[in-house]
């Protein structure tokens, strides 16, 4: 076994989000406050704090208020404020205007980039003394000897493909702590092996999940209308596909363009990535875009569980905050502030074990929880998200009518989830879809786009997209499903070829490509896919999104 140095903390961050650095910043806050010392250590997998952060994003500042009240003091990177919401339901040639639900209204909310605003965080945390590591990927957890976390060990750098050591081989360090908050965001691979050792998924549904492709686009000023947003249902997915855009008009002439599909869809000849380039050639949206370009391309899976799907946060020694958990409120389309809370609540669960006289196993971080906004949040919003799963999007919106303007959140029931792993029906039983080539001015090819993702993966390291069955590509999902993989991920990881020129087929990966989506983790039929971190640095390199 690798012999590793090892450093203590009081507390140890695993991911430099909203809530990992709104965690790093209370504690210290709090400790500022009660003239205490704590040492918080943050680690981040990207190359610096942003690379691998990508939403739309509008943020809800309740909880950066709490946080840091004085923000607009200290030069936060929210400029443009929501001037205009504008709500549309799409068909392939038309945009109906549809009645805009209290949920959705952005009066006072800010078009953001989260990258930028993660970054100004680490700055902030910085400044109160969290020390903050980026580039390191927490590789594995350390266990004490009675079970509970004692931290984290940073990933070896230098293993070959074929794990052993290489000429500059250097192993991990481990990071000790009282207590770890594991923030690594949407389907996070650690977050994972904690929920099996600790069955923290046992009281709850499973958690549904939407991928989100999002390009960044420079377009002319005579399309721009600054502080305008615009959500949109419908064309181009079918009614029994869960979905939508978003179109944000930021500073600097930009516009966040995305859509975002449900990853519980049916029909495995669906591709998400497609969806969106054929979405930006409807009649209201392309005009916009013409004249323009196309800056930044991106792609990350999220949290739309809410209520049902929140397992259980605490375990001997740490807990699960932001979107490793999940708060993202489906009704407002938002979860930064519902994550920035959640670390929050985490540091002061923490603050107050770690000085009392005999610190718990465990934290009391369900309690903060359920007594706090986010709860009432999120129960208000719990049956929008399963509504649409269950009546498609004419019952869904049908329901959500019901919910929010007549029963305002308080329907006296609650409607459940599945696995979004479970959905995929036989291919022959399916439509065939097919979409339009890329004219390589509005729309792209996945290639191109990858482009300007900057995705940069050291080739010669064991690969990070594991197979546990080597045969069920091919028995199961090529066969049966005719190889969802190539559709489902959106930058090109997954490909079948045949093998010396005959009709057998074997499934290659381009680990080299991968965006950190985590899609592929989720959605394979067969769960035969598991994710987990490469060396710490690489993956997307997102500037501004």
């Amino acid at each position: 076994m690798t012999s590793r140095e090892s450093m203590p903390f009081d507390i140890v961050i695993v991911g430099a989000g909203p809530a990992g650095l709104s965690g790093a910043i209370q504690l210290k806050q709090l400790a500022l406050q009660e003239e205490r010392e704590v040492s918080v250590c943050v680690v981040e997998k990207g190359a610096q704090v942003g690379a691998h952060i990508l939403s739309g994003a509008v943020l809800e500042t309740r909880a950066l208020d709490e946080l840091l009240p004085d923000w607009r003091q200290q030069n936060a990177p929210l400029k443009t404020k929501v001037r205009k919401d504008k709500f549309w339901l799409l068909s392939k040639s038309r945009a109906l205007p549809l009645p805009i639900a209290a949920s959705m209204k952005n009066e006072g909310n800010y078009i953001i980039s989260l990258g930028a605003f993660c970054r100004w965080l680490a700055v902030q945390a910085q400044a109160l003394g969290v020390e903050i590591y980026p580039g390191f990927a927490a590789a594995s957890i350390v266990y004490h000897e009675n079970g509970a976390v004692k931290g984290i060990a940073t990933g070896d750098m230098g293993r070959l493909r074929d794990g052993s050591e290489g000429a500059n081989f250097q192993p991990g360090m481990e990071l000790h702590a009282s207590y770890t908050f594991f923030a690594e965001g949407c389907r996070g691979h650690l977050g994972k092996q904690l929920m099996e050792k600790f069955g923290l998924r046992a009281n709850c549904d499973p958690q549904t999940y939407g991928i989100g492709i999002k390009e960044l686009w420079e377009i002319k000023p005579e399309n721009h209308k600054l502080g305008e947003v615009l959500h949109t249902v419908g064309w181009p997915l079918t009614s029994d596909t869960y979905g939508g855009s978003f179109l944000y008009h930021q500073e600097d002439n930009q516009l966040s363009l995305g859509l975002i599909v449900g990853l519980d869809y049916a029909n495995p000849h669906l591709s998400p990535y497609d969806e969106l380039q054929r979405f930006k050639s409807h009649p209201r949206i392309k005009p916009i875009l013409k004249g323009g370009r196309r800056i930044t391309y991106g792609a990350r899976a999220l949290n739309e569980g809410g209520l049902q799907s929140i397992p259980k946060l605490s375990f001997p020694g740490g807990c699960l905050i932001g979107c490793e958990a999940g708060f993202l409120n489906v009704a407002k389309i938002k979860g930064t502030h519902t994550a920035m809370k959640s670390g929050m609540l985490a540091a002061h669960a923490a603050f107050a074990a770690i000085t009392c006289d005999k610190p718990p196993l465990e934290l009391d971080l369900q309690q903060r929880i359920k007594g706090s906004w986010i709860w009432d949040e999120l129960t208000k919003a719990r049956n929008i998200r399963p509504g649409f799963a269950k009546g498609g999007l004419w019952g869904g919106l049908a329901h959500a009518a019901l919910d929010t303007y007549i029963l305002r959140g308080r329907a006296p029931w609650t409607l459940r989830h599945h696995s979004d792993h479970e959905t995929l029906k036989p291919a022959a039983d399916m439509p065939e879809i097919h979409y339009p080539k890329a004219d390589g001015v509005i729309s792209f090819d996945k290639a191109t786009n990858l482009s300007f993702a900057a995705v940069s993966h050291e080739e010669d390291q064991p690969c990070h997209l594991q197979i546990k069955d080597e045969q069920v590509p091919l028995t199961d999902n090529l066969a049966r499903y005719d190889g969802p993989e190539v559709r489902y991920c959106p930058a090109g990881v997954y490909e079948y070829v045949e093998i010396d020129q005959t009709a057998d087929k074997k499934l290659l990966i381009h680990a080299q490509n991968c965006l950190h989506c985590k899609c592929c983790d989720i959605k394979d039929p067969g769960q035969n896919i598991n994710w987990v971190t490469p060396n710490g640095g690489e993956g997307p390199n997102y500037p501004n999104m």
